[in-house]
């Protein structure tokens, strides 16, 4: 009886870190199903382990989800036969602009952009590893070292390369809702009325469109890397009889765009927006991945 006690005590206090946990998984992996499994698997060391010997519970369960994930990573390159494309968008995190109470914002506000998560997925695992762990979730050198099997210090220059990488690749981004909110209703506008020109003055001249409908879809909407305001405006043009199955939400913490409707491909869009521009375009159109993901219906 004391040891069913004992579970049921150490699954509770499991449960007061599962949302970090997820946190972590999901930053290291951009996959929000391998991240419950990674979650789960981290639950399942713990269980095999004395807890009693633990001395900080939310430290070592972070370094080993980190672990887990680290496994996962090295084995989805290792079966991987071809290196992922440009045109990869990682699972987004898809919730209704409406209903969000307080906690939910702050929530919100620790999201992860798609931005960087696709930025994420070109480093090195161990890299990956550190630069999250660190400069995320603030652990320190000397805890990730252990798990990357390396020195303190060659941890260190890990996560000092990724943020070096990640900085030099991740497009500025307004943090103002409000803000994003004009700028995606203007670009909605533009689509639902045929307008190119306006289309184009919406889009930062640099503006980079990265879709991925996955491996079966073809013709049009095949998944694509573009670039430039022109091209992606043009690509926007060739969809325009979606938008009006189109409507806002919150897309890992920032506004982006949903398309689900009865005859229409479903998708998610998130971008990046600076100084009054769309910088960066990410959509998922792929369908089995959006059917496991689940969107938001139109009445939520």
């Amino acid at each position: 009886m004391n040891g069913t006690h004992d579970t049921d005590l150490l699954a509770e206090r499991f449960e007061e870190h599962r949302g970090q946990l997820r946190a972590v998984a999901y930053r290291m992996l951009g996959s929000l199903a391998e991240a419950e499994d990674a979650v789960q698997e981290t639950w399942l060391k713990l269980s095999r382990t004395d807890a009693a010997a633990i001395q900080n519970l939310g430290g070592w369960l972070t370094t080993v989800v980190g672990r887990v994930c680290l496994d996962m990573l090295r084995s989805r390159t290792a079966h991987r036969e071809e290196p992922l494309d440009d045109t990869f968008v990682p699972d987004p995190v898809v919730r209704p602009l409406s209903g969000i109470d307080p906690e939910e914002e702050v929530l919100q506000a620790d999201s992860v952009g798609l931005a960087l998560l696709v930025v994420l997925e070109a480093l090195e695992p161990a890299e990956r590893l550190a630069f999250v762990l660190h400069d995320m979730f603030a652990v320190p050198f000397d805890d990730i070292a252990p798990v990357v099997e390396r020195s303190s210090a060659a941890t260190r220059q890990l996560a000092s390369r990724a943020r070096r990488r990640v900085q030099g690749a991740t497009p500025a981004a307004d943090p103002d809702l409000g803000r994003q909110r004009e700028v995606l209703e203007a670009f909605l506008a533009a689509s639902r009325g045929g307008d190119f020109e306006a289309l184009v003055s919406l889009l930062h001249p640099d503006v980079v469109l990265r879709a991925d409908s996955g491996a079966l879809v073809r013709g049009a909407a095949v998944s694509k890397l573009v670039r430039g305001a022109r091209p992606v405006a043009e690509q926007a043009f060739m969809f325009r009889q979606f938008a009006k199955f189109s409507r806002l939400a919150l897309v890992n913490g920032a506004l982006g765009v949903i398309t689900l409707h009865e005859g229409a491909p479903p998708a998610v869009m998130s971008v990046t927006i600076a100084e009054g521009r769309i910088t960066g375009m990410y959509i998922l159109s792929d369908p089995d991945r959006l059917a496991r993901i689940g969107l938001p219906g139109p009445g939520e």
